[in-house]
């Protein structure tokens, strides 16, 4: 890691279906060995499937819902401090908590059966509903960054 400077945020270009940033993102965390066009087959059918099933209006705007409903506020990370390792809770920036949440969805629809299309976009429904495996990761995340409150003070 370089200490010259911080490293230039890029900004993810809209996709071309939607015009919207979060889907682009969404494409590039499925896409696998740089194949985009099949990423966006798989990222476009669930978010079809999803507006089917749901019937409510903009596709991205219940994309949106369902990534409010998973994106962890707080993590913790661990600090050793006098040969002691502890568990210390810390808030997490927007673009963290965005890609942490697209990581989830990823990898919580690559271990469900059937296509890809179809897990990801149950993965979508469930997180939309409040329900699912991703909104209990992200409250087990919150639960844990409560128990060990007691080390916020180890922050820095």
């Amino acid at each position: 890691m370089s200490r010259r400077r911080r490293a230039v945020k890029r900004e993810h270009i809209p996709d071309p279906r939607f015009g919207s940033t979060l889907v682009s993102h969404l494409i590039n965390a499925v896409m696998i060995d740089g194949k985009r066009s099949s990423s966006q087959k798989i990222v476009y059918g669930a978010i079809e499937r999803v507006s089917e099933k749901l019937g409510k209006g903009d596709p991205v705007e219940l994309l949106l819902g369902a990534m409010e409903n998973i994106r962890p506020k707080l993590e913790v990370k661990s600090r050793r401090v006098g040969g002691t390792t502890y568990q210390v809770p810390m808030e997490i920036s927007f673009e963290r908590q965005q890609s942490v949440a697209f990581r989830w969805l990823r990898e919580s629809a690559r271990g469900r059966k059937g296509p890809m299309r179809e897990a990801l976009a149950q993965e979508i429904i469930d997180a939309y509903n409040n329900t699912g495996s991703l909104v209990k990761k992200k409250e087990d995340m919150h639960r844990m960054a409560q128990s060990n409150r007691a080390f916020a003070h180890l922050r820095w």
